[in-house]
């Protein structure tokens, strides 16, 4: 049973994949920290989950930021227990030599350096707190095993944040931090409404999707976020049961 004591932080929790995720852990009993680069979207979805809710917008890419977000949950909480590492971008489908440098970048930084930072923030903290320990839950993606047309960056960090979830979870062995990976396929969002109209296959056609309830991705997390610190949930895929991924499409 989850203690009404116990702190999680959500990336990215304005919209979304990360404002089910917010609300359930909520739900269940946690003390939710807020992040997202606007301030408007967390306020409200503050207000909404009550008293238990704390927004701090946050640049997930930016160092100062990260340390700040941190000391402030610190400062309010002493702790954290469960890091959702959900914040992530992308780029409109397009061929690798299209793209630009700034846009390889900016979902580098969002995608793979912003986990990055929270988890060396979120390690700093757990080593030293009393009791100390905790888990981190990284938002991987299908894309983290098999590409989408036309998604090189996307594709790439998504790849790169299995590796660190996995070092992560080595590396966190001997303080009791335990880390893990969601990977997601289709989950209902703004981000997936296009694919009702259809998106690119990998035979070149153009061809909808279905997609899933996002709710069955908040479920996940809140099941990973309760497992006591000796288990883990080291890897978890949830997707759409039709969609084109497992086989030939």
């Amino acid at each position: 049973m989850t203690t009404l004591n116990k702190i999680a932080l959500v990336t990215g929790a304005g919209s979304g994949v990360g404002r089910s995720c917010a609300i359930a852990l909520a739900e269940a009993g946690y003390n939710v920290v807020l992040t997202g680069r606007r301030q408007q979207p967390i306020d409200e979805l503050a207000a909404t989950i009550g008293a238990a809710a704390l927004a701090v917008a946050t640049d997930v890419s930016n160092p100062d930021s990260v340390q700040a977000l941190f000391a402030r949950i610190e400062e309010t909480f002493g702790r954290i227990d469960v890091v959702f590492n959900n914040a992530g971008t992308n780029t409109p489908s397009m061929s690798l030599d299209e793209l630009s440098f700034e846009q390889w970048q900016t979902v580098v930084d969002t995608n793979l350096t912003g986990v990055f930072l929270c988890t060396r923030e979120a390690f700093r903290l757990m080593k030293r707190q009393q009791p100390r320990g905790g888990r981190i839950i990284n938002n991987g993606s299908i894309s983290a095993y098999s590409p989408r047309p036309g998604s090189a960056p996307y594709t790439a960090t998504k790849h790169a944040v299995t590796g660190l979830t996995k070092s992560t979870s080595l590396d966190g062995r001997k303080y009791d931090i335990a880390c893990g990976q969601i990977d997601i396929g289709n989950a209902a969002t703004d981000m997936t409404a296009s694919m009702a109209k259809g998106v690119p296959q990998a035979d070149g056609t153009m061809a909808p999707e279905p997609t899933m309830s996002v709710d069955n991705v908040a479920r996940a997390v809140v099941f990973m976020a309760d497992q006591p610190i000796d288990a883990n949930v080291q890897s978890l895929t949830v997707m759409a049961t039709k969609m084109p991924f497992i086989g030939r499409g």
